[in-house]
């Protein structure tokens, strides 16, 4: 049974949504901070935390799996290399989301997600 398995949907069907995770995960590894929307940026620290995580153990079939979500080697290396051990002594939370206010064109709420 699926109770209480929450999935974000964004307005997408499946294969959209998961092409847009993964560019939004690839593009926050890359500048370590990004400016999107409040429901695009709590769907995507499901994305990334466990990312962080798998990076952290640096093995071999872990490096595989960060790069089935990440697109580029150069955004795998500098999450296994450069991010992860920032946080070899943190249990999770590697993700702070900052509120911006509201977008002036349709009010959506903008948000920037950043590393802590």
């Amino acid at each position: 049974m699926r109770h209480q398995k929450k999935n974000i949907k964004l307005g997408r069907t499946k294969a959209p949504r998961k092409a847009l995770l993964r560019s939004l995960a690839e593009s926050l590894v890359l500048h370590d901070g990004i400016v999107t929307t409040q429901a695009k940026a709590k769907a995507l620290r499901t994305v990334v935390e466990p990312l962080v995580t798998k990076a952290k153990k640096n093995r071999p079939i872990d490096k595989e799996l960060i790069n089935a979500v990440l697109y580029t080697g150069k955004a795998v290396k500098r999450l296994v290399e450069e991010i992860a051990p920032r946080y070899k002594d943190r249990q999770g939370g590697y993700t702070r989301i900052i509120k911006l206010g509201n977008r002036p064109s349709d009010g959506a709420p903008k948000v920037k997600i950043e590393f802590v």
